[in-house]
């Protein structure tokens, strides 16, 4: 899907889902399309939990952060510090971070930590899938029209040529973190991940200062831990029904505890030539180089960190149907929701075992 991907917009909201604008930074994420997402909180019952709340705009998109105490915390300070530190390292759309820097051809730079987790899990998630999820797709994404560089006129032929940048095999990281491109011109577009990355650094922020109990969203992928102990229930999330383009409805209602959960697809996340009409989607096949209309609607994906799930999320939108579904009945940790028309363009749906077992009755 998005070559390293785009997402669509996603939120949340206590009881009725409202509308988050999300343009992903992008990526694939816009950042990076996607299945939108909502999730529920009820805070009308006494307790002796204090439930605290930080909500704002960060990596182009929304953030809706919910977390329980025994008093009254507010850590805006820490969470503006995660997003300030995760944009200066990968945002594609700040002209001084490390990405935009390395982007230009610096070969000087030395990136953080942060950057070398980011690039190695991209490196070993696009080896299983295929070669699907790939954040050198950089130049493709604004090539496309979708990031924040200069759309053009695109064909096969300069498709074809554009692919020449394109490959993750063609960039390596130095033991020094300094980044090496076999062609100076590869550009890379961390947003497919970068956002669920992102959410996975606040959750270790939260974890270590003893906080047991949260759920956090940042444009609509999600990380829970623990229980809402407010209500004495689980953290219960509402996925929105890709079907529906021009508001949001839930399609179904889980239970996420202990672990992260992210969404892609095609439904929102597109733009339409003005003088052809022609309908172009986010998701950038790496291996075609072209845009890719597929007959799958949205992919959700729960994973131990919600990097993971981002990341598998856009490769599953970029295969074909298929493929995705032989890869994630092989691929271990991973559960999915897959909405998709079949050949006469009804909609079916597939679950994993494990995520038909958290869907609320």
């Amino acid at each position: 899907m998005t070559s390293v991907g785009r997402k669509g917009p996603k939120g949340f909201q206590d009881q009725e889902p409202r509308p988050a604008r999300f343009p992903k930074p992008c990526r694939s994420k816009p950042i990076l399309f996607f299945l939108a997402i909502a999730f529920l909180s009820c805070t009308d019952v006494p307790s002796p939990i204090t439930e605290n709340r930080n909500a704002g705009a960060a990596l182009g998109t929304t953030y809706n952060l919910i977390y329980l105490s025994e008093k009254q915390l507010d850590l805006q300070q820490e969470i503006d510090s995660v997003f300030t530190a995760i944009n200066k390292s990968m945002s594609t759309y700040m002209l001084n971070s490390d990405i935009s820097k390395i982007n230009r051809g610096d070969a000087r730079v030395v990136v953080d930590g942060m950057f070398r987790e980011v690039f190695e899990l991209s490196k070993e998630v696009h080896q299983r899938t295929n070669g699907y999820f790939d954040p050198t797709v950089g130049v493709l994404v604004n090539a496309w029209g979708f990031g924040p560089g200069k759309q053009i006129e695109m064909d096969t032929t300069r498709v074809d040529s554009l692919l020449t940048y394109v490959g993750f095999e063609k960039v390596t990281i130095s033991n020094s973190n300094i980044i090496v491109k076999t062609d100076p011109n590869i550009r890379f577009d961390f947003n497919a991940i970068a956002k669920g990355y992102a959410i996975d650094r606040l959750a270790k922020m939260f974890d270590a200062k003893g906080i047991q109990d949260y759920l956090l969203e940042v444009g609509g992928e999600l990380v829970a831990k623990g229980e809402n102990r407010v209500k004495n229930k689980p953290w219960v999330v509402g996925i929105d029904d890709p079907q529906i383009d021009f508001a949001r409805q839930l399609k179904i209602l889980i239970h996420l505890k202990d672990k992260a959960l992210a969404s892609s697809g095609n439904y929102r996340k597109y733009r339409v030539d003005s003088i052809t009409g022609k309908k172009y989607v986010h998701t950038i096949d790496p291996k075609t180089g072209f845009t890719k209309n597929v007959n799958t609607l949205g992919v959700t994906i729960l994973a131990d960190t919600c990097a993971e799930a981002d990341a598998y999320a856009t490769a599953f939108m970029a295969m074909d149907l298929d493929e995705a579904l032989v890869l994630l009945t092989k691929q271990r940790g991973l559960e999915a929701y897959v909405v998709y028309l079949d050949e006469q363009g009804e909609p079916e749906e597939f679950m994993t075992d494990g995520f038909k077992r958290l869907v609320v009755k």
